[in-house]
Parts: structure tokens; sequence; C-alpha cells
């Protein structure tokens, strides 16, 4: 009774720590600590199985790690055909009815017996890649269990214990089902947590960032800029046509204009390493830099205005740029930085120009930054003024 309470307790504890995870991260350190601990290993690892690719790539890797072996690995991959049990298992048992099931594998990799290892659906073959890993790493066994989402193979669960410990039994490759299936569970309530967020900083028509998402990022550039001094640049767009398209041939077809714009843009964006691109609303758009040159950043902005021409639809972009590389005085906040690309995107308006209007290069700019036009000339108010 006392095992079975403790296993329960166990359960509880992953399923809490699961849920109060903030960040994919955070969720899979959670399973992987809680699964080590339930189970009485020295190491655990959460992987998914990326089906386009064939392999299992290692998310986390907790407790005691062997040489190499990361906490969050960037690059640790497996290819399936080096560990079967994932396609043929899955696929050809528990596809065909029933439930999955963990097993045990050992460091001598035994045929199936009573003690239960490679048990419980097991593929008759074995998987001779996971006894090779035990020996390389000092393990002498593991139990793998895996993970179902939404009907389909998401991973595995991975628990060891080194050589020398007891191998572990048929109870325990039962309790990793168990686990497994709170873990898959954990995973679902995180990846649905990570859509709303997503949705949250997301455009829905175009899949570019949105404005509370720049906001966010600009905030923290500023904050970068006035510790270290990095360039930040905002390039600011204004679709142009874009009502002509809505009026004569709909707004379905002007929705297609601005997807294809914002395609360009991300295209554009992919220019400067690390580029967030962004739809502000309606027919404005953005691209915000941090690190590269102004220079480098009004090649970008060049390129961009000359590929919005060639779009079969609209009649290009009115364009924008305001960079700290350039020589439009102090910038402590995002608001400054804001207006004065809003007010280079203006001048490129009125001037109906085909290159970027850029803020310290036009002496214009700074001067319109801080005296905006008064209705009813000014098109909209300026980003950042009430």
């Amino acid at each position: 009774m006392g095992g079975e309470d403790a296993r329960l307790r166990a359960v509880v504890s992953l399923a809490q720590a699961m849920a109060a995870a903030h960040t994919p991260r955070e969720s899979w350190r959670a399973a992987a600590l809680g699964a080590r601990d339930a189970l009485g290993g020295t190491f655990a690892a959460l992987s998914v199985w990326e089906r386009e690719l064939g392999r299992l790539r290692v998310l986390v890797n907790e407790g005691e790690r062997a040489d190499g072996e990361e906490e969050f690995p960037d690059d640790e991959t497996y290819p399936v055909h080096q560990f079967p049990e994932i396609t043929e298992f899955l696929h050809e048992r528990w596809a065909g009815g029933g439930e999955p099931n963990a097993w045990v594998e050992t460091a001598v990799a035994p045929p199936a017996d009573d003690a239960g290892h490679r048990h419980l659906g097991a593929p008759p073959t074995g998987s001779w890649g996971r006894v090779t890993a035990l020996r390389r790493r000092g393990r002498g066994c593991c139990v793998v269990a895996p993970i179902v989402l939404h009907g389909r193979a998401w991973g595995e669960l991975y628990v060891a214990r080194p050589v020398g410990a007891p191998v572990f039994a048929t109870a325990d490759a039962d309790f990793a089902t168990v686990l497994a299936s709170v873990v898959a569970a954990g995973i679902a309530q995180t990846e649905r947590l990570e859509e709303v967020r997503r949705l949250a900083f997301t455009d829905p028509l175009t899949g570019l960032a949105n404005r509370r998402a720049v906001d966010m990022r600009l905030d923290e550039a500023i904050e970068r800029h006035r510790a270290d001094g990095s360039v930040v640049s905002l390039v600011v767009c204004d679709l142009n046509g874009l009502k002509r398209v809505n009026d004569t041939l709909g707004h379905a077809v002007g929705d297609r204009l601005l997807e294809r714009f914002g395609s360009v843009l991300s295209l554009c964006g992919a220019m400067l390493p690390g580029a967030l691109a962004a739809r502000l609303g309606g027919d404005e758009f953005c691209l915000l830099a941090v690190g590269p040159r102004a220079d480098e950043v009004v090649t970008v902005g060049e390129q961009l205005c000359l590929r919005a021409g060639e779009l079969e639809l609209g009649e290009g972009v009115a364009c924008g740029i305001a960079s700290t590389g350039d020589p439009i005085g102090e910038v402590r906040s995002a608001r400054r930085l804001f207006r004065l690309a809003d007010a280079a995107q203006y001048r490129a308006k009125a001037a109906r120009s085909a290159k970027p209007v850029v803020a310290g290069r036009d002496g214009a700019v700074l001067a319109l930054a801080e005296n905006p036009p008064t209705p009813p000339h000014d098109r909209r108010r300026f980003r950042g003024r009430s």
C-alpha cells in the first residue's frame, strides 16, 4: 500500500509541475524530472518524433548526464531506423488495437523473460541502438514509454539507471506507461497555451507579428541600445493602393495583396539576421532590426520597395526608416524611434518616392517628427501622438 501511495503522489506531483510550467522548456524539464524521480532513475530524457525528418530529437536531458549530453541540446537527434520500436511498435502493434505500453531495455539486451525485460509490446527485432547507447554512457538499463498525443505518436519518455542498480521490472514499465499519459496531457496543455500566446502576438491574415509583438520587442531593443549601444532600426511601410484594390476588385483580392506583401516583407527581413517582420494594422507594416548597421537596413529597405513595386496588385509601398546608427539625436524611448520612422514614411508617401526616406539623411524628417502636420492635411495621427 505504501508503494502505491508513493506512486500516486508521484503522479500528482508530475501533473502539478507540468501544469505550473509557463514555457515548453519548463514543461519538458518538469516531465523529465518528475518521471526520473517517480521511477527511481538517475537520468531521464524527453524526445519528440520528427516524422518529416525521420528522427527522434531530444528536447531535454535531466539527471546524471554523460559526456556530451546537454540539458537542452540544440542538435541531439537520432535516425528512427536506429530505434525501430518507435515506428514498428506504434504502427504495427498499438495502431492495430490496444494501448501503447512501455518496455525495458538492458545493456546486455536479454530476450523477453518473466522479469519483464523487453516486454509489453516491445518489437521482436530489438533496438541495438539503445543497447549501444546504454553501454556507451555507462547505464545499465532503461525504461522507454511512448507518448501519444491526439491519437498519434508524439515522442517518448526515457528513464535510465546506472550499471549495478536494480533493473526495471514489469511494474516499473506499467507505471512508466501511466507517467507517459500524464506527460502527454501536460504537453497538450502547454501546446494550447503556446497557441494562445502565438495568436496574441501574430497577425492572423499574414502570419507576421502584430503591433503588440512589435511594441514589446522594440521596448527591449531600446533598453539594449541604451545599455550597450546596439544599433536599432525601424522600417515603417505603408502599402499604396490597397483601398483602390478593395473598392474595385473586392476585399478578398485586397487580402491577397496584403498576404503577398507580407511574404515580400518576410523575405526582405530575412536579409537582416533576427529582424522582426510585422503588420501593424490595415495597410501598415514594419521591420525591426537590432544589430545590423543602418546602411544594411537601408539597402534592405530599397530592395523591399523594388519588390513591392513588382507585385501585380497595388501601387508599391511608401517606406520610412529610422535608425540609431544615423544622426537622429538621442533615442531614449521606443516612441521616439517610431515617430521618426513614421515621419520618414509620411515624407515618402507625400513625395511618391520609389525609395525609402531615411530619418537623419532627409533633413525635413526630424522637424516633421517634432511638428507633424495639423488636420485636415495629415492623413493620420503619428504613432505615439495622442
